[in-house]
């Protein structure tokens, strides 16, 4: 099961994996008050996509298909994540304040979405 959580909300143990899918570090928060099991800021959109969107709602649809685009190429680091939401709860922890259009949402869609993600490699 794949989850979407906000960074500012409360870290409950029904989260479970908690990977924090940011390219930046949110600020105002530490390690331990975050409570991340891991950052895997390589499947966050890059820096372009990111700063063109801007979190403008009215560039959502593009955005998505954009950094869908990007994630295809990211096959090994896709796969892994589906994998490990097999074995249990992971929450894809975002910082966004926009809960609807953000890339968290995006990678969620995208997870659920697609079937055959080759090559794994292990999220520990």
């Amino acid at each position: 099961m794949i989850k979407l959580k906000r960074i500012y909300e409360k870290p409950l143990k029904e989260d479970g994996f908690r990977i924090l899918v940011e390219r930046l570090w949110p600020r105002g928060f530490t390690k331990g008050r975050a409570a991340i099991n891991l950052w895997l800021k390589d499947i966050a959109p890059s820096s372009e996509l990111r700063k063109w969107f801007g979190h403008d709602p009215a560039r959502w649809e593009e955005f998505r298909n954009r950094y869908w685009a990007e994630l295809t190429e990211k096959k090994e680091l896709s796969a892994s994540l589906k994998q490990k939401s097999k074995q249990g709860t992971v929450t894809l922890i975002y910082s966004s304040s926009d809960e609807k259009h953000n890339s968290a949402v995006a990678l969620k869609m995208f997870l659920e979405t697609t079937v055959n993600l080759d090559k794994t490699i292990k999220i520990k």
